[in-house]
């Protein structure tokens, strides 16, 4: 057999007697399919997320008639609209961290807690189902749960007497927003931090213990700095999720809760002063904290991946 018959033989997929030609041209029809394949992903981020964007963010310095103008950013620094920005922001952090405790309490009982084997897979599921369960039908489950007449206010009050919201809870409120925000907070956490939890390595626990060191010792020294990245950035993920938000908290609290999202929509859509353009300089401080927030977030991801690989 020729030289160029052994290397044809020995290139997987390529059929013996193909010519060099050929082969050069393989790899490069392969690469268009490629790009073919990527390309309806390039056309849907260019229309519906780069585009608008962009569109955005230039109109945050213009005037309705298309001048430039600082007026929009300016604008910003009203008391009214930081004030906005300033309840968002708590409610981002408070629901982020809640999530993050108790989704970490649940991914740890999962994977190490000596659950029944099923309880993982299920809790899993449930966790990818709830973390998108979101909106008008989210804001609805928890008024028919816990509004003034849902279903566990009505038995809690009847069979044992409570009022929640006579104790001063309102569904309607910061906290209500708060805890409705939870139900897919808790689980996004539960599916992002799962595979960092099983990445701690069981040498790490054994190697602890003959050093005679006690669980709450191999968590404070070990396990803990090693998954510090992973809670941190999916922390400032929940914070991104939580502060983008609005079809949920718009079906639940209408206009009673001055966030960011809120009055953004309000202003585009021309509930508030006719001005288009600074609803669009919210969105840009919008974009601004979220992509702060998920640029950290990219960062500690590759930091947490270091030690669990």
């Amino acid at each position: 057999m020729s030289t160029d018959a052994g290397l044809v033989a020995s290139s997987p997929g390529v059929p013996v007697g193909t010519s060099t030609a050929a082969r050069a041209r393989a790899p490069l029809g392969g690469s268009t399919l490629a790009v073919l394949g990527v390309t309806p992903f390039f056309l849907f981020s260019l229309l519906f997320l780069i585009g608008p964007t962009l569109y955005l963010m230039l109109g945050a310095f213009q005037t309705p008639d298309g001048s430039l103008t600082l007026d929009n950013i300016a604008g910003l620094f009203t008391p009214s609209i930081l004030s906005a920005y300033k309840i968002s922001i708590e409610v981002s952090l408070a629901s982020a961290a809640l999530g993050a405790v108790f989704g970490f309490l649940i991914a740890y009982a999962i994977v190490q807690g000596g659950l029944p084997a099923w309880i993982r897979p299920t809790m899993t599921t449930f966790s990818g189902v709830a973390s998108n369960f979101a909106g008008v039908p989210l804001a609805f489950a928890f008024i028919a749960t816990v509004g003034r007449l849902g279903l566990v206010t009505v038995l809690l009050n009847e069979l044992f007497g409570v009022n929640i919201y006579r104790y001063g809870f309102n569904l309607l409120s910061f906290w209500g927003l708060t805890i409705t925000y939870l139900y897919f907070q808790i689980p996004l956490m539960v599916l992002i931090l799962t595979p960092a939890i099983d990445g701690l390595k069981r040498e790490w626990r054994e190697a602890a213990s003959m050093l005679g060191a006690s669980r709450w010792q191999y968590w404070r020294m070990i396990a803990l700095p090693v998954l510090a990245p992973s809670i941190l950035g999916c922390f400032l993920l929940l914070f991104a999720n939580a502060f983008g938000a609005i079809a949920t908290a718009y079906a639940l609290t209408g206009s009673s809760l001055n966030i960011v999202p809120i009055l953004l929509y309000a202003q585009i859509r021309g509930d508030v002063l006719h001005n288009a353009n600074l609803g669009y300089a919210l969105a840009l401080g919008m974009i601004i904290i979220t992509g702060c927030s998920n640029a950290l977030y990219i960062v500690l991801r590759a930091r947490s991946e270091r030690w669990l690989r």
